[in-house]
């Protein structure tokens, strides 16, 4: 069992920048495939990055070079740090733990960008 709990969410304006941490009980956390997925009202969820055992990272084209996600395997918790913030990354950011083909789903974090 994985459980999974983000903070750092909050009000920015437009330009600015978060950090969204995600931290995980269990010892399996430095063989999960970790994910951050967000959703906006009225939207399905999306995927936004990831990050796997090893470090290799992916992200979606809406944040390339904006967003990086990282992990430090030591203290159990995966970042995103998020720069250059928009109005349309305004949505409840989730994250995601794959271990053993299971998913795992934090209650999520709300970020909101004001224009």
């Amino acid at each position: 069992q994985v459980q999974l709990v983000e903070s750092g969410g909050g009000l920015v304006q437009a330009g600015g920048s978060l950090r969204l941490s995600c931290a995980a009980s269990g010892r399996t956390f430095s063989s999960a495939y970790m994910a951050w997925f967000r959703q906006a009202p009225g939207k399905e969820r999306e995927f936004v990055a990831a990050i796997t055992w090893n470090g290799s990272t992916y992200y979606a084209d809406s944040v390339k070079g904006r967003f990086t996600v990282s992990r430090d395997n030591a203290k159990n918790t995966v970042y995103l740090q998020m720069n250059s913030l928009k109005h349309e990354d305004t949505a409840v950011y989730y994250c995601k733990a794959t271990v053993l083909a299971y998913d795992y789903w934090g209650q999520g974090t709300q970020v909101t960008v004001s224009s």
